[in-house]
């Protein structure tokens, strides 16, 4: 008999140690570390200057003078500089009838350059992938853009490949979650992950006249980044890796109807499809980011900041019900409550990795988080130099905070990106090994900021304000 409680006391130990083996697993395999990442640098033949865009916009005959006139007040607002790159196709005059091998082409000179790169600086084998996730917007051939990778690169049979299309410029966050759940779902026996984002902009030229399509010419740039996870410590852990990812929060909003629509693709009046932009998007943009915080917040900002935010707004609704009544019922009692407190964002992280989607989109991200200028120059410097490339604009972002040095160890990283549907995605890195490469930035980052963002455009064409009649020749 005395035996028993010795027994009932092993087997409490065994099982008490085999749930902490347990526990303590499931918390490695459901980590997922940055090994590095590659943005994409176009040749230099491809790059679109003041006067190879007004060749561009000189060769479609159906603008007039009204069009022009929309399209010069576009750009110079759009913050884009003279060095982002466009498709072989569109500066060879084909963006009228873009073929599929156009498309290809796009793809892989994407391919061969950034992938490739990627394999060469971490050692790792194309075999050695367990999971592969591809994500272009606006492209979607058979055999799909994965498999192409797969047979490109020799990958193995087994390998899990996926392709998303038609998810925006947020599926590059989609398609991490994705590769991060894949990895968390084979208990350990994936180990690799290799996500690849790029956007399709060869087939995918507005050569119309309606302005809400015309509005994606000046934004959209060639592209792309290749980036490689894993969830196994012995490979990210202990500084091998650059980052560790921590929460990651996606919200949609698409069963707003305003919402859904705001940015789709479809024909216009002419039958010419494009990418239609509309007045409704900044809107849905900032419903999407606020559900999209109210998730997010609370999983990385410390229990003080929390505590501070809601005793702050209960304190506002209180004294805005308390001048209600005083003022019997008036609107105008409630004034001095009218703007809502803010949530200090920088109490759960230190840099703001932000979606180059355009001027108005940085201002409005910068406005609701109460961030100042510094917060946002990686967004707006990325946007002027490399336009935005949907899905990837994030990681190239990201490659101006390493290549000015700014990642220290233990610094945490918030990124935020918008796409079509309309979503809002998120997620929080953690620095955990060196980041000083200049990347796709080496030869140009020394000189960013620049005193002035001055669009060349104005200076070149501003006549154009100043011309009379229905012709205009650029």
């Amino acid at each position: 008999m005395e035996l028993l409680p010795l027994l009932t006391a092993l087997l409490l130990a065994h099982t008490l140690a085999y749930v902490a083996w347990t526990a303590a697993a499931r918390r490695r395999r459901s980590r997922c570390y940055l090994l590095d990442y590659v943005c994409h640098k176009p040749s230099d033949g491809r790059k679109i200057s003041t006067e190879t865009a007004g060749d561009v916009i000189q060769r479609n005959k159906r603008l007039g003078l009204p069009d022009y006139r929309f399209l010069l007040r576009v750009i110079v607002r759009s913050g884009i500089g003279e060095e982002t790159y466009s498709p072989r196709s569109i500066l060879e005059g084909r963006e009228d009838a873009p073929s599929l091998r156009d498309a290809l082409d796009e793809m892989d000179a994407f391919l061969d350059a950034s992938v490739a790169e990627l394999f060469a600086r971490t050692g790792v084998a194309p075999r050695d992938v367990d999971v592969l996730v591809f994500n272009v917007s606006m492209l979607s051939p058979a055999p799909s853009l994965a498999s192409r990778v797969v047979r490109r690169y020799g990958l193995r049979e087994d390998v899990a490949a996926y392709s998303l299309t038609g998810m925006g410029c947020s599926a590059g966050l989609v398609a991490l979650d994705l590769a991060r759940n894949k990895l968390r779902a084979n208990n350990g026996a994936a180990r690799l992950a290799l996500v690849v984002s790029s956007e399709s902009i060869a087939p995918n030229w507005y050569s119309g006249t309606d302005k809400s399509m015309m509005l994606a010419n000046c934004l959209f740039r060639s592209g792309g980044a290749a980036v490689l996870l894993t969830n196994d410590p012995a490979l990210g852990g202990r500084g091998r890796a650059k980052m560790e990812l921590g929460c990651l929060v996606r919200a949609h909003t698409g069963a707003n109807d305003d919402a859904h629509a705001c940015a789709t693709q479809r024909e216009d009046a002419e039958g010419r499809v494009g990418i239609s932009l509309s007045k409704a998007l900044p809107k849905a943009a900032v419903r999407a980011f606020a559900v999209n915080l109210r998730r997010l917040a609370p999983r990385i900002l410390p229990v003080s900041e929390l505590a501070r935010f809601a005793f702050r707004l209960l304190s506002r609704r209180l004294l805005a019900h308390l001048n209600h009544s005083s003022a019997g019922g008036k609107k105008g009692g409630a004034d001095a409550a009218a703007a809502a407190p803010k949530i200090n964002f920088k109490a759960g992280v230190e840099h703001f990795c932000l979606h180059p989607g355009g001027t108005a989109v940085i201002e409005a991200v910068k406005q609701s988080l109460g961030l100042e200028d510094g917060d946002v120059e990686p967004a707006r410097m990325t946007l002027h130099r490399w336009g935005n490339t949907s899905a990837s604009s994030l990681w190239y972002v990201l490659s101006y905070m390493e290549a000015k040095g700014r990642l220290k160890k233990g610094d945490r990283v918030l990124m935020v990106t918008f796409g079509s549907g309309f979503k809002c995605n998120s997620c929080v890195w953690e620095v955990t090994g060196d980041m000083a490469d200049k990347g796709v930035w080496e030869d140009c980052v020394d000189r960013y900021p620049p005193e002035s963002l001055a669009n060349p455009y104005m200076d070149k064409f501003g006549w154009i304000n100043d011309v009379e009649g229905d012709t205009l020749m650029l």
